[in-house]
């Protein structure tokens, strides 16, 4: 029972990332098609991850109703039916709809979120938590690894044609019936023995008293939205330092978020072998570092330090949730996965004031958020390593 159910949220931890990174292939496309600014083309990941900071605690309590398998079908379900809704906002070219279906998809990702994340930190051994949760985010890394390429063959492809953003139709619809599939398998599949037998019914005030959390919510909004600010202007950032076609530039998205698919499988070793505080310290302190040396230079050094980041964000989301949940009482951990999830909003934040700095600074400069954001990991991390 325990490998089925970690075999499940693996295909699982795949579709998230493969979803979330595509959006990193509409933030160009839109752009173009629509003629946005940065700061409008960054609402497309505000929209998005906006979601996570309006339904995580709702979707948490949907979870302590029909329990995580019921809640993961939901948010398949959900996650298809803003898909589909890809087609009317193409047929009414209408960049708002284009949002709208945006949040929708994005809410259905975030039932999947809240009911997978505590999950995998319970099924097995606590001791070795953030090694588990580090494995299936590996695959979610796969995800977004395979979709740079996937959404500049099926999409950046015909940009030079594409008039109405009809490129988005068929990949979506695709999607839309590969999520409906793994929903009516999943809804099969008896996984009744992952779900927590500990009752979540402790007052939220009581949960919220945990700092360590609180300090745990800060740091994801931190980190989402760092990652997502840098992913979301990457092919911008490529086209304007080598002025290269939109195409060209996407492969490299695949490379950070590459990097991160492979720091993961990395750390699901590392992370048995050294505290993961530490571990979490020094990935953070690498990725500002890769950041003001990209910042201060030009041409290939400045893509290459940036593409980097990606494997210093390997292990940064399983170690800060873990971290987050780790003082929390037996039967909490829905309701501190619902706070940890609600700070992905972080996603729709940081790289909407990132790209407002880039309109009037440029990219070069507009990355000195994520620097921040890293710079508190860092921090986070250190305090975890005091007794």
């Amino acid at each position: 029972m325990y490998k089925k159910a970690l075999a499940s949220l693996t295909v699982l931890f795949f579709m998230m990332g493969f979803i979330t990174c595509l959006n990193d292939i509409l933030v160009p496309y839109l752009k173009d098609i629509f003629a946005l600014t940065y700061a409008q083309a960054a609402l497309i990941q505000f929209c998005f991850f906006a979601a996570y900071g309006l339904t995580s605690i709702p979707f948490s309590k949907l979870i302590e109703q029909v329990g995580y398998q019921k809640g993961m079908v939901i948010g398949f379900a959900l996650a298809a039916l803003g898909c589909l809704l890809f087609y009317p906002a193409v047929l009414l070219h209408t960049y708002a709809l284009f949002l709208a279906a945006l949040f929708v998809l994005a809410s259905g990702i975030v039932l999947l979120q809240v009911a997978a994340n505590p999950c995998v930190s319970i099924i097995g051994p606590k001791e070795t938590a953030s090694s588990r949760l580090t494995m299936a985010q590996a695959f979610n890394s796969l995800g977004t690894f395979i979709a740079p390429f996937f959404g500049a063959y099926f999409i950046l492809s015909g940009l030079t044609n594409s008039v109405y953003a009809e490129g988005v139709v068929y990949p979506y619809f695709l999607i839309a019936g590969v999520l409906i599939v793994i929903a009516l398998v999943l809804s099969r599949i008896n996984l009744s023995g992952m779900e927590s037998a500990a009752a979540d019914d402790s007052p939220w005030d009581e949960v919220l008293k945990e700092k360590g959390l609180l300090l745990g919510v800060i740091g994801i909004f931190a980190y989402v939205g760092a990652e997502v600010s840098i992913g979301s202007f990457l092919v911008n950032y490529v086209m304007e330092i080598n002025h290269v076609a939109a195409t060209q530039a996407a492969p490299l998205v695949a490379l950070y978020w590459g990097g991160a698919m492979i720091g993961r499988f990395i750390g699901i070793f590392t992370l048995k072998q050294f505290a993961p505080a530490r571990v979490l310290i020094t990935h953070a302190l690498l990725a500002v570092g890769l950041i003001l040396f990209s910042m201060q230079s030009t041409g290939s050094l400045a893509i290459g330090s940036m593409a980097l980041v990606g494997l210093c964000n390997s292990i940064m989301f399983p170690t800060i949730f873990t971290l987050g949940i780790k003082g929390l009482k037996a039967g909490q951990e829905k309701k501190g996965s619902g706070l940890l999830a609600t700070a992905i909003v972080g996603g729709a934040v940081v790289p909407l004031l990132t790209g407002l700095l880039a309109d009037r600074l440029g990219l070069h400069h507009a990355f000195v958020l994520p620097v921040i954001c890293y710079a508190y990991i860092a921090w986070l991390g250190w305090r975890n390593l005091k007794p």
